[in-house]
């Protein structure tokens, strides 16, 4: 049985979209293919907000977010974490023998400028990682008021995880003073997992430029000259497939949807989940800074997440437990992509079924 994803990431993909994925193949090295990057990179400035360089990679998200923080950190990296993928940043950088140090807050909780600034004063990093939408603990960072802390310090290369709200939420990256901003395919998109893309600054590429060891295949430096030169081109092949379907979906969701209706969609998922879960249950995480794509449920019932969801299961349907230490104590529900209210509506109803609500 086919189920209904409601979870955060992979998500269902439109028909439609799944099926420019068959298109068939070309060269990666023509000029048809130059072009194909090369629209896409312009629409997706268009999507980030960004007079910036596109880049795109046949990986997760977690490529280039590995890539990041081993190219650009020349000194010393400041991790900013709220959750298991702010705590990801760290282990790629410790990893990768790259002298860094993390700043955490408890789950459920927004990272303050308050703690970018404490750090930031004195004088330690050159470079600062921050995960805008924590999936995990289903809380949205305050970019608005972080970036103009991260302002005042222009030496210091800021690069940002979007990975699970770009496509679901506002990402202004040139009015925030992003340098690397990293998403991938397979959440708010709406494409299968396997393609990652990001926006780099010129100040990160000549960070990186600094860099003696950043790997081979996800060297920032080489991958940002390869597309400069003409046509666009990579050093490796890239996922033509991925990049087929991305054309066509970002052409979807700039011209036939709109951006700010995207937008809007995902923020009224946002808010009608929020309201079944404190119906029935209570959200886990602070109220004040609530991701748009995921919310985070507090299990107040004592219910056995793993039940639910296997006889969601057997209806079509698939919702996420809690992630590590918040297994059965908290479950996802994921609104992102494509998903409706209709949609929502439905799975609301089953789970009221199976739970006796």
């Amino acid at each position: 049985m086919r189920k209904k994803l409601f979870i955060p990431g992979p998500v269902d993909v439109a028909e439609d979209v799944l099926a420019k994925m068959a298109t068939p193949m070309i060269s990666h090295r023509s000029k048809e293919a130059s072009e194909l990057q090369k629209r896409i990179s312009d629409n997706l400035r268009k999507l980030m907000y960004t007079k910036n360089e596109i880049l795109l990679s046949t990986s997760s998200g977690s490529g280039l977010m590995e890539a990041a923080i081993r190219s650009c950190t020349v000194k010393k990296a400041a991790v900013f974490s709220m959750g298991a993928f702010g705590e990801r940043w760290y282990q790629m950088a410790t990893s990768n023998g790259v002298n860094a140090d993390v700043f955490n807050v408890e789950w459920g909780n927004a990272i303050t400028p308050k703690m970018v600034d404490d750090a930031l004063k004195t004088g330690e990093y050159d470079l600062i990682t921050v995960t805008h939408n924590e999936t995990s603990s289903g809380v949205m960072n305050p970019l608005d008021e972080i970036s103009e802390v991260v302002k005042k310090y222009p030496e210091v290369v800021f690069c940002l995880d979007t990975v699970s709200s770009l496509g679901g939420a506002k990402i202004e990256v040139d009015k925030w003073g992003v340098d690397i901003c990293i998403a991938s395919t397979q959440k708010c998109l709406g494409l299968p997992p396997g393609l990652s893309l990001c926006s780099i600054s010129d100040k990160a590429i000549e960070a990186a430029k600094k860099v003696d060891y950043k790997g081979f295949y996800f060297d920032l430096v080489n991958i940002k000259k390869y597309v400069d030169s003409k046509p666009y081109q990579y050093p490796s092949t890239p996922s033509l497939p991925h990049m087929f379907a991305l054309d066509y979906q970002l052409d979807k969701i700039l011209n036939v949807e709109g951006l700010e209706n995207r937008f809007n969609r995902h923020a009224e998922n946002a808010k009608f989940v929020r309201e079944w879960a404190k119906k029935h249950f209570d959200l886990y995480s602070d109220e004040l800074h609530l991701s748009n794509t995921v919310t985070n449920i507090k299990n107040t019932k004592g219910i056995s997440v793993k039940d639910l969801n296997n006889a969601l299961g057997e209806r079509g349907y698939i919702i996420s437990n809690g992630y590590g230490d918040l297994k059965e104590k908290a479950f996802r529900i994921a609104h992102m992509a494509e998903a409706t209210k209709e949609n929502l509506e439905d799975l609301f109803k089953e789970i009221e079924d199976i739970l006796g609500l």
